[in-house]
């Protein structure tokens, strides 16, 4: 006999429906054959669907058993078919009764029948509701997510056993769609008014976070660049629900989303710090089916590059598409896919390998020649130079600031600078300033006669790349914005070329 029925996977955060086809025949040698390109984790299926239907107190046919995952012609990954299988089997067995209602199911068997978690189940339930199914029974521990997506009746479930009764009769309840919503725990351990001096930097990071602007940290060990760093999230708006919604069918997908409370969905952005060590596949994403990488996981939020200089190569040239493009698209022999990657980007170097360059005192000397120094500042590419907004020095702080009783001002002070900034970028545009295109700089960017005087001399004397000068003049349009200024004036360019002049210095 044979048997249809449905269930989902993954390629890249976005779900298809996957058709498991069973037939038993009993004129064969029995066996249990599984094709349709299954992966390792998909053939182990048989042993595991084998075990979960004799504990769930039904009979396993000892016949021969061929199953088959559609499309073909597409490679299956994960456990995710296992329920689906197991049902295939029973109906095509004649100990369950043909579906009748459009249903999907989706589920890892443990050998007891208990259904174990999927990664991805948001994208899988969206792809059902879009293809029109009624039903979607999913494990139990991904209701949290499941019951984000309204318009379709979502069962979850703790076995296969409950998924058998709710077929023969004994009705399930589907869960109740409660409209997602925003948690109100926005409060961090750290603010800015911890940072004691860096005015500067602090001015910087302020600019960043009004327009999502990139930015570079360039200072001796212990100055304070990663503490300002993680400063930077308290100063961001807290995330939309749109977003919050997309930042978690990426996690979803890295399976490594772990919701508190269901309907309860974070507000505060994505800090990735990945170690220096980390391989290019970890950072832009990788695996013979793209898995996403750290920079798709800060997607709306940080992605921090500590001591860039110690990333590889290859790795540092990975970013410059997604900085650009605002997406990772990741090209394999057996697929290609594209994951979202709209991120600041925070990165912290020093000087020199020793660190020490440029701000010697009588107890610390640079140690490095200015070969090893040439050598250390040419591993940060011009080109990946170009695409980052502002380059600030960090000088270390002297003792009469750091024992200073006074504090300095607070992120949420800061923050309604911030979001005042975005609100008027928004209203204008519908994007941040970081986001503006060419035909939107030519609109919205005139200069004035001042202005254009000296955005030329600038760009003659520091040999700026035509990126670069676009790039002032978004960081300009955010500075106007902080100050409330319609008008892009002579002093909003001046602050903008001086956070670019580390370009030459850097190259050279």
């Amino acid at each position: 006999m044979y048997a249809n029925v449905t269930s989902a996977t993954l390629l890249g955060i976005n779900s298809y429906l996957v058709e498991v086809e069973v037939d038993i025949n009993g004129r064969r040698l029995p066996g249990f054959d599984l094709v349709g390109l299954p992966d390792s984790a998909v053939r182990e299926a048989r042993g595991r669907v084998r075990a979960a239907i004799t504990n769930s107190n039904f009979k396993f046919p000892i016949q021969r058993i061929t199953t088959n995952l559609a499309p073909a012609d597409i490679r299956k990954e994960g456990s995710g078919f296992d329920l689906a299988i197991a049902l295939g089997i029973l109906i095509a067995s004649s100990q369950l009764q043909p579906l009748v209602k459009k249903t999907l199911f989706l589920g890892e068997l443990a050998l007891e029948g208990r259904l174990r978690p999927l990664p991805g189940v948001l994208s899988m339930v969206q792809e059902a509701k879009i293809n029109g199914f009624q039903e979607i029974f999913v494990p139990a521990a991904n209701k949290s997510e499941a019951s984000l997506v309204s318009g379709i009746n979502v069962y979850a479930v703790h076995n296969l056993k409950q998924v058998i009764d709710h077929i023969l009769g004994d009705k399930l309840k589907p869960l109740t769609y409660v409209p997602p919503a925003l948690s109100s725990q926005t409060k961090y351990s750290f603010d800015f008014q911890d940072v004691k001096g860096q005015l500067q930097a602090k001015r910087a990071l302020e600019i960043a976070a009004a327009g999502r602007h990139n930015l570079i940290f360039i200072g001796p060990p212990g100055s304070g660049k990663s503490m300002l760093a993680k400063r930077l999230l308290t100063i961001l708006p807290v995330l939309r629900l749109d977003e919050a919604l997309e930042v978690v069918k990426i996690y979803s997908a890295a399976n490594v989303y772990k919701p508190k409370e269901a309907q309860q969905l974070t507000v505060k952005r994505p800090f990735r710090a990945p170690h220096h060590t980390t391989s290019t596949a970890g950072l832009t994403g990788g695996g013979s089916v793209p898995k996403p990488g750290e920079i798709s996981l800060a997607h709306c939020g940080i992605l921090f590059l500590d001591e860039l200089p110690e990333f590889s190569k290859q790795t540092l040239e990975g970013l410059r598409q997604p900085l650009e493009e605002n997406q990772m698209t990741i090209c394999r022999a057996k697929s290609s896919l594209t994951y979202p990657a709209d991120i600041i980007l925070i990165c912290a170097m020093n000087p020199c390998p020793c660190g020490f360059y440029g701000y010697e005192t009588t107890k610390q000397r640079c140690s490095c020649s200015s070969l090893q120094r040439k050598r250390y500042r040419a591993r940060i590419s011009g080109p990946l130079l170009d695409r980052i907004d502002l380059h600030i020095e960090v000088p270390p702080v002297n003792y009469q600031i750091l024992s200073c009783e006074s504090v300095g001002e607070k992120s949420s002070l800061i923050a309604r600078r911030v979001l005042k900034a975005q609100a008027r970028q928004f209203k204008r545009t519908n994007k941040v300033n970081s986001r503006l295109t060419i035909q939107d700089l030519a609109k919205h960017c005139v200069l004035n006669d001042e202005s254009t005087e000296l955005m030329q001399l600038s760009f003659e004397k520091l040999n700026l790349s035509a990126r670069a000068y676009n790039r002032i003049l978004k960081v300009a349009r955010t500075i106007a914005d902080l100050e409330d200024s319609n008008e892009i004036s002579a002093k909003h360019i001046a602050e903008a070329i001086q956070y670019r002049t580390l370009d030459k210095a850097i190259i050279e």
